[in-house]
C-alpha cells in the first residue's frame, strides 16, 4: 500500500498546532474553571442538597436559641433538609460570630444571632474577630422581643414619672441590676439616666436571671429586662412593671405604657449568611423562613417566648445595620462600659 506522504506532512503542523493549543487551554486552567463554574451553578440551582447548619453564638436554652430550633424545625420540613442548629457560645457571642464569618459561602451554614453580640459587641471590645458589615450578607430578622422596665412591688414608685421624681430626691441612692456591664438592660439603665437627668447606681450581674431574682427579693429596688425574662415575675405580682422600652405599646401586652422615643430599644434576633453567599440562596431561604414565621404554630411559639415575627427583606436589613452600629457605639461611650 502507498501512502500519499505529502499530504501527511502537510497535516503534521496542523495537528501540532491543534495539540499545542489544546495543551495552552488545559495548562491555563480554562477547561477545569468551566467546569467549576458549571459545577457550581448546578450546586445552586439544587440548593438545599445537604443539611444546613445554623450556628448559634450563645449557649443552649436562651431565648435565641429556642427561637433557631423552632425556626429549624418548620425551615427543615419545608425544604426537605435537616437544619441543625450548633451551639457555639463564647465571648459574648464573639466565638460563634467569628466562626459563620470564616465559614464557606456555599449556602449551608448560617448564624442566628441576639442584636446585642452583633451591634453592641464592636463598640465593648477593643476589637473584635469579625466585621459586622464586610464579613457577613443579611438575610433578615426573624423576631424582636421588647424589654420591660419593673421594679420590686415594695418600691414606691407606680410609674415613670414617679420613679424619676424619687431618683431625683434620692440622687446615687437608686440601684438597678444588670446582666452584665455592656448588656443592653445596663444601656438602657445608661439611657434613662441621661435623658431624664438622673442619678442611678449600676450594679452589674453575671445574667439577667440573677439580676431578676434579686430585684423580686428586694435586694435592689428595679431593672430593665426582657419581657420573657420578667414578665412571669409581673404576672404573679412578685414584680411592678412600669414600662416597655418602645415608643408604642407592644402586642404582646397592649396594656403596658411605653416609655417613649428615647427610651424605644426593641431586642431583635437575625439571620446572617457569609459574605458572598449567592443571592439566589439568600433569596430561596429568605422567602422559606417567611412561610415559616407566618405559621399559627410559630406565631404562637414565639409569643410564648415573649417575642413577635417580623417582616423584613435582607434589603431593608442591611441598610439599617450601619446606623444601628453607630448609635450603639455613641450610646456605650457615653455609658463608659468596656470589657477589655
Amino acid at each position: 500500500m502507498m501512502f500519499d506522504t505529502t499530504t501527511s506532512s502537510a497535516c503534521l503542523p496542523r495537528r501540532a498546532a491543534l495539540a499545542a493549543a489544546l495543551t495552552a487551554v488545559l495548562a491555563g486552567g480554562v477547561l477545569p474553571q468551566a467546569w467549576a463554574q458549571g459545577n457550581a451553578a448546578n450546586s445552586v440551582a439544587n440548593w438545599p442538597s445537604k443539611p444546613i447548619t445554623f450556628v448559634v453564638p450563645q449557649a443552649p436554652g436562651g431565648a435565641n436559641d429556642v427561637i433557631a430550633r423552632a425556626i429549624a424545625q418548620g425551615l427543615g420540613q419545608s425544604l426537605g433538609q435537616p437544619v441543625i442548629v450548633e451551639n457555639r457560645a463564647g465571648a459574648n457571642g464573639n466565638v460563634g460570630t467569628s466562626q459563620v464569618a470564616r465559614s464557606a459561602a456555599d449556602g449551608y451554614t448560617f448564624l442566628v444571632t441576639a442584636q446585642s453580640a452583633y451591634t453592641i459587641n464592636p463598640a465593648l471590645y477593643s476589637t473584635v474577630p469579625f466585621d459586622p458589615i464586610k464579613d457577613f450578607t443579611p438575610v433578615m430578622q426573624l423576631a424582636v422581643a421588647p424589654y420591660l422596665l419593673v421594679v420590686n412591688p415594695n418600691f414606691p414608685a407606680k410609674n415613670l414619672d414617679e420613679l424619676v421624681a424619687y431618683a431625683k430626691q434620692h440622687p446615687g441612692k437608686v440601684e438597678y441590676a444588670s446582666a452584665g456591664n455592656g448588656t443592653l438592660n445596663h444601656l438602657l439603665g445608661e439611657m434613662l439616666k441621661k435623658q431624664k437627668g438622673i442619678d442611678l447606681l449600676h450594679v452589674p450581674y453575671k445574667g439577667a436571671s440573677a439580676a431578676a431574682t434579686d430585684v423580686v427579693a428586694g435586694q435592689l429596688p428595679m431593672a430593665f429586662g426582657s419581657f420573657p425574662g420578667v414578665m412571669p415575675f409581673v404576672t404573679s405580682g412578685k414584680l411592678r412593671v412600669l414600662g416597655v422600652a418602645s415608643d408604642k405599646p407592644t402586642q404582646l401586652a397592649p396594656e403596658i405604657p411605653p416609655l417613649g422615643k428615647g427610651l424605644a430599644v426593641t431586642s431583635w434576633y437575625g439571620l446572617f449568611a457569609p459574605a458572598g453567599t449567592p443571592d439566589t440562596v439568600v433569596v430561596r431561604l429568605h422567602a422559606a423562613i417567611t412561610k415559616v414565621l407566618a405559621t399559627p404554630v410559630m406565631t404562637e411559639r414565639l409569643k410564648t417566648l415573649g417575642a413577635e415575627s417580623v417582616v423584613s427583606t435582607p434589603q431593608s436589613f442591611k441598610a439599617s445595620l450601619p446606623a444601628e452600629l453607630a448609635y450603639w457605639k455613641q450610646v456605650v461611650q457615653d455609658s463608659g462600659a468596656h470589657i477589655d
